[in-house]
C-alpha cells in the first residue's frame, strides 16, 4: 500500500513537471531556425590581443536533402544514430546504456542521445547538462517526430550542426576541411566528416587528435559494414585511403596555443557554450615573447633542413607563477600535409641527456656531494654479464648493458659536476643507480614530469631518456630548479568571463615545494658553470649568455631522432626540440646543441631582455669526510699501508649488485694487465 502512494505521489509530480517544462520550451517549428549565437573571444596575458575568435566568420551552405550524398547520411547515422528510422525521437533502450555506462564508468559521459535530440540541443535548448533541459529535450524531440519526417530530420540535422572551425551544416565543413562540395567527397572523406561531429574541436583535423580522428573514422566505416551501408570492397577501399585535409583559413594567432586552450575550454564547459556562449578567455600567453618565438623557430626550422630536421617546437614558463608565456607547436601549423598541426609542445617523446639532472638531484639530495667521484670507464651493469662488457645476453636471456658516452671515450675518475655539465654517460648511469630508480622517478613526478606512469618498465637506461616525456612538462619541470625548489604547475588560462562579466574561472597560484633550496642551488650552480663544460662544449657554445645566470642541458635520443636544450634564468624557463614528427633520425652532425642550441640561445636571449638580471643563489660548499664522496679516489688502506683505487661501492656498500662489476672495471682501468676477465 506504501508502495503505491510513493508510486501515484511520483506520477503527479512527474506529470506536473512534465507539463510545465512543455509551457517553457520553444516552439518546436523554430528548430528550421538557428538560434542567434554570440562569439567566444580568447586573448594573451593583457586582454588587448584578440588571439582567436571561435565564432568569427559563420559559414554556411544549405544544400537541398537530394544532393546530399547517400555515403554522408549513412555515415552519420552509423556515427551518431543507427535507430533514426526506428525510434520515435527518444531511444529509451539507448537512455538506459547509458545509464548503465554512466554508472559503471562513475561519470555522466554517455548522453544516449538520438540525432533528434541532437539537432534540438543545437539550434534550441543548447548544452547544459541539467534534468530539466533533458526532460525539454526528450518532449520537443517527441513533437519535432510529429511535425516533420525522418528524412527532414535529418536534412535540418545534416545541414545545421557544427563541425568545428567555424563551419556549419556538412557542406560548409566539406568545403572547410576539403576544399570541395560535399559531392565530390569519398567514402573516407564522408566517414571521417560524420567523425567529427561527434566532439569538432577534440576531432578537428587541425588539432592535436588527428590520429584520433582518423581512428574513429575507422571506426564509422566499420560500423557503416555491420549495417550494411556499404560492401566488403567498399569498406576495404575506404580503409586504405590516405585522407588530405586542406589547409586551414582560419584566422588565429599562436595556432598551437589557441588550440591547446580552446580544446581545454570545450572539454570544461561543452561544446555548446565555446562555440556560442560568448565567452572570454584571457589566456598567460605574452603576445611579443611568441612573436619572437615563433620567428626564432622560423629562422632556424630553414636553417636546420641541413640536418634533416623538418620540424622544432618550442615553449616558454615563467617559474615563479607557472604561466606559459609562448608555445610554438612545430613549425608551421598551417603546413597540413607536414603534420604543421601536431603539437610537439605537449606529445611524448624521448628526452635524451635532459633527464639527467633529476637522477643528479635525487642523488645530491642523498647527501652526495658534486665532488664525488666516479669512474668514467667501460662498465657492464648487468650483474649477470661478463664485466668486460663484451657479451649480449646473461644466462637467462636478457640483455646485457654497457652504455658508451657519445665521443666513445672514457675519462677515467670525475666528479659529478664535470659528469653532468658535460653529460657523460657512463658516470650519469651510476649516479641513477646509487640515487635510485625509484626516487629518481618520484622526484621527477613530483617536479612536473606527467608521463613516467610504468615505473617498473624503467631501468637504468631512464637517466639517458629512455621513458617519453612532453616538452611543456620539461620546461616546468626545469621551472622548479630556478625557482628555488619550488613548484608552480604550468598553466595557460588566467581568466574566464561570461559575456556580462561573470567570472567562471579565475588563476590562483598554488606553490609548493618539492625539492630541497639547497639540491636547486647546487644544481643550479653545475648547470650554468661553463668552465666545467667546457671541454665538451667551448667557451662560447649556445648554452652561454654572456652577462646573465643561465643554467641549461642538451640532449639527444639514439639515432639522433631528437634534438633538445631545456634551460633557465631565475625568471624563464625556455625549452626546444628539434627532430621529425615521425621518427626520422637528423644527421650525426645536428645532434644535441648543433640542432637545438642556436634556437634556444637567440629566443632566451632576447626574451630575457623583458626581465631583471637575476642571479642564482649559491649553493654554499657541500663536503663529505667519506672516500670517494671527499673527491679523493686513492686512498690508503690502513691494514697494508698501500695506495688502492677502488669504486664507490667499495666504500658505501660492497653487498650491491653492482659492487663486482664496477670494482672489475676500475681495476681494469688502473691496471689493465692485472685484471683478467672472470668466467661466469
Amino acid at each position: 500500500m506504501l508502495f503505491l502512494w510513493f508510486f501515484v505521489i511520483g506520477l503527479i509530480v512527474f506529470l506536473s513537471l512534465f507539463l510545465y517544462l512543455k509551457s517553457t520550451i520553444p516552439d518546436p517549428e523554430s528548430i528550421a531556425l538557428r538560434r542567434v549565437t554570440e562569439s567566444t573571444k580568447i586573448y594573451d596575458r593583457t586582454g588587448q590581443t584578440l588571439l582567436y575568435d571561435i565564432h568569427g566568420e559563420e559559414k554556411r551552405t544549405i544544400i537541398p536533402w537530394e544532393k546530399i550524398p547517400d555515403n554522408i547520411k549513412g555515415a552519420t547515422l552509423a556515427a551518431e544514430d543507427s535507430d533514426f528510422y526506428k525510434h520515435k525521437g527518444v531511444n529509451f533502450q539507448g537512455i538506459l546504456r547509458a545509464i548503465y555506462k554512466d554508472i559503471k564508468n562513475f561519470n555522466l559521459s554517455q548522453g544516449g542521445s538520438t540525432i533528434t535530440q541532437q539537432l534540438i540541443k543545437k539550434a534550441l535548448l543548447g548544452d547544459q547538462k541539467t534534468i530539466t533541459r533533458k526532460i525539454k529535450e526528450w518532449i520537443l524531440a517527441i513533437e519535432v517526430e510529429r511535425r516533420f519526417t525522418k528524412d527532414e530530420i535529418l536534412w535540418m540535422y545534416l545541414n545545421q550542426i557544427p563541425y568545428g572551425s567555424n563551419a556549419y551544416g556538412v557542406e560548409a565543413a566539406s568545403k572547410t576541411f576539403y576544399n570541395k562540395s560535399t559531392s565530390g567527397l569519398t567514402l573516407a572523406e564522408a566517414a571521417a566528416l560524420a567523425a567529427v561531429a561527434n566532439a569538432p574541436t577534440y576531432y578537428s583535423p587541425y588539432g592535436s587528435h588527428v590520429d584520433r580522428l582518423l581512428a574513429r573514422k575507422d571506426f564509422v566505416l566499420n560500423r557503416m559494414l555491420e549495417l550494411g551501408f556499404i560492401s566488403e570492397e567498399e569498406h576495404k577501399t575506404a580503409i586504405n585511403e590516405k585522407i588530405a585535409f586542406s589547409s586551414s583559413k582560419e584566422s588565429l594567432n599562436a595556432p598551437h596555443f589557441v588550440i591547446m586552450v580552446k580544446e581545454y575550454i570545450t572539454e570544461k564547459y561543452g561544446e555548446d557554450i565555446v562555440e556560442n556562449g560568448g565567452l572570454r578567455i584571457t589566456t598567460t600567453l605574452d603576445a611579443e615573447l611568441q612573436d619572437v618565438a615563433e620567428k626564432t623557430v622560423s629562422k632556424y626550422a630553414e636553417i636546420n633542413k641541413k640536418y634533416k630536421a623538418k620540424n622544432a617546437a618550442m615553449v616558454a614558463i615563467d617559474p615563479k607563477t607557472g604561466d606559459l608565456l609562448s608555445l610554438v607547436g612545430s613549425v608551421d601549423y598551417f603546413d597540413i600535409e607536414n603534420e604543421g598541426n601536431f603539437n610537439v609542445a605537449i606529445a611524448k617523446r624521448q628526452p635524451g641527456s635532459s633527464f639527467k639532472p633529476f637522477a643528479y638531484a635525487a642523488a645530491f639530495d642523498k647527501g652526495f656531494p658534486d665532488g664525488t667521484i666516479l669512474f668514467d670507464v667501460k662498465t657492464e651493469f648487468n650483474p649477470n654479464c661478463n664485466p668486460n662488457g663484451n657479451d649480449k645476453k646473461d644466462q637467462y636471456g636478457l640483455d646485457c648493458y654497457n652504455p658508451q658516452n657519445y665521443d666513445l671515450r672514457f675519462r677515467g675518475p670525475v666528479n659529478l659536476r664535470h659528469a653532468l655539465s658535460q653529460s657523460l654517460n657512463i658516470p650519469s648511469v651510476k649516479i641513477l643507480h646509487l640515487a635510485g630508480i625509484p626516487n629518481t622517478i618520484d622526484l621527477a613526478t613530483k617536479m612536473g614530469i606527467t608521463t613516467l606512469n610504468e615505473p617498473n618498465r624503467y631501468g637504468l637506461s631512464l637517466v639517458l631518456g629512455g621513458a617519453e616525456v612532453r616538452l611543456a612538462d620539461m620546461v616546468s619541470a626545469y621551472g622548479v630548479f630556478a625557482n628555488d625548489g619550488v613548484r608552480n604547475n604550468w598553466s595557460f588560462v588566467l581568466k574566464v568571463e561570461t559575456s556580462d562579466g561573470t567570472i567562471l574561472e579565475e588563476k590562483e597560484t598554488d606553490p609548493e615545494r618539492v625539492l630541497d633550496s639547497r639540491v636547486a642551488r647546487l644544481i643550479n650552480n653545475v648547470l650554468s658553470d661553463n668552465s666545467a663544460r667546457s671541454p665538451v662544449f667551448g667557451y662560447s657554445s649556445s648554452l652561454y649568455v654572456p652577462g646573465r645566470s643561465v643554467a641549461a642541458k642538451t640532449g639527444t635520443t639514439q639515432e639522433n631522432r631528437d634534438a633538445w636544450v631545456v634551460g633557465y634564468s631565475p625568471a624563464l624557463a625556455v625549452g626546444v626540440w628539434v627532430g621529425n614528427n615521425k621518427n626520422e633520425s637528423m644527421t650525426a652532425a645536428g645532434a644535441g646543441i648543433s640542432a637545438a642550441g642556436p634556437m634556444w640561445r637567440e629566443f632566451i636571449g632576447e626574451a630575457l631582455k623583458k626581465f631583471p638580471n637575476e642571479q642564482f643563489i649559491s649553493p654554499g660548499p657541500v663536503t663529505s669526510d667519506k672516500p670517494m664522496l671527499n673527491g679523493n679516489y686513492k686512498n690508503i688502506n690502513p691494514d697494508t699501508g698501500q695506495e688502492e683505487v677502488h669504486s664507490i661501492l667499495y666504500y658505501l656498500d660492497k653487498s650491491d649488485s653492482q659492487f663486482n662489476n664496477w670494482e672489475w672495471a676500475v681495476s681494469n682501468f688502473i691496471q689493465p694487465q692485472a685484471s683478467p676477465t672472470p668466467t661466469l
